[in-house]
This record gives C-alpha cells, structure tokens and sequence, in this order.
C-alpha cells in the first residue's frame, strides 16, 4: 500500500466528523453548556483544541456521522450533532458527557449544572444561580427586556432562533 493511500485512510477515518457548523441539518441535535466563568485568554486555544479533538474522535466508527461545535462568548460549549444518517446511542451522549466532566475538573468550571441562569448585562454574560437571579428580578436590577440564554434546547433551528431571547419570551418569564 501506498503512504498516500494509508493517509487517506488514516484521515477519512479520524478526521471525517468535524464539519462546519453551517452545513449541518436544522435538525441537529444541539448540547450547551454554560461556563460557571469566562474562560481566560490564556485558556482558549488549548480548550478549543480539546474541542476539535474531542469532536474528530466522538464516533470514528460511523462515516456518515457528522458534528460541531461551536465556542462564544468565551463561556459557551455548544456541541452540534447531525444524526439524519447515523444515530446517536446512550453511549455516544456518555462519552459526551465525559469529556465535558474532564474540562470541568481541569478548568475547575461547572459547565453541566442547567439550573442557573445566564444573561446580558451590557456586554457582558453573567452567570447566576436560580435563586440569585430570582432576587435580581424582584429587586428590578433586570428586567422583562433582558436577554436571556436558553441552555436547555435541543436543535440546532432552536438554537439559532431561540437561544438568546428577552426573559418576557422565555421560559423564564414565570420569574417575573
């Protein structure tokens, strides 16, 4: 066998599944997952090289699976999965889920706890507990107007309509 051809293999084979987050279905499955912190300047390119790595190994064993990711705000993980032409297994979402614990404990962040609330203030993204930001609410620090981030979405057309919404049409409008 040729070293061209070996190549070929050895690249179709762990380097097929990160695509560009633009060429995935609207129906991609979508995971966030907020940062408890921004993350340091000093911190990003070597986590989002985790990311990459993570994603071109999530499911070496499928060619048709197809992911992505997707860093903003230096706080945000959203991960992308286009399962039209192969399926995501528990096993699949676990392996997931392990990475991310292992980001936890090394960037000493929480990123799987959904029940605190992120938003904007100004520019920035603030990260605060349910009950913090129940106060913050009541005492008008914030209001209907606010933008909110939705974490608890689950495809990729939601995300991109409904991820970052004034609190009065979220979820979060009972708080009001």
């Amino acid at each position: 066998m040729s070293a061209v051809f070996l190549l070929c293999i050895f690249a179709k084979y762990f380097f097929t599944m990160l695509v560009d987050y633009s060429s995935l279905n609207d129906d991609a499955k979508v995971w966030i997952y907020p940062s408890s912190r921004k993350f340091y300047a000093t911190e990003i390119e070597n986590l989002e090289n985790k990311i990459k790595e993570f994603i071109k190994s999530w499911k070496t064993d499928d060619e048709n699976f197809k992911a992505s990711y997707q860093f903003l705000y230096n706080r945000f993980i959203v991960f992308f999965a286009d399962d039209e032409n192969s399926s995501l297994t528990n096993s699949d979402i676990d392996f997931s889920v392990s990475f991310i614990l292992k980001l936890q404990e090394e960037y000493k962040v929480d990123l799987l706890d959904k029940m605190n609330v992120c938003f904007k203030q100004g520019e920035f993204v603030q990260y605060k507990e349910l009950k913090d930001f129940k106060k913050l609410l009541k005492n008008k620090a914030i209001t209907g107007k606010t933008i909110v981030f939705d974490n608890l979405l689950t495809l990729k057309i939601d995300f991109e309509n409904y991820w970052q919404i004034p609190i009065e049409e979220s979820w979060y409008n009972r708080f009001l």
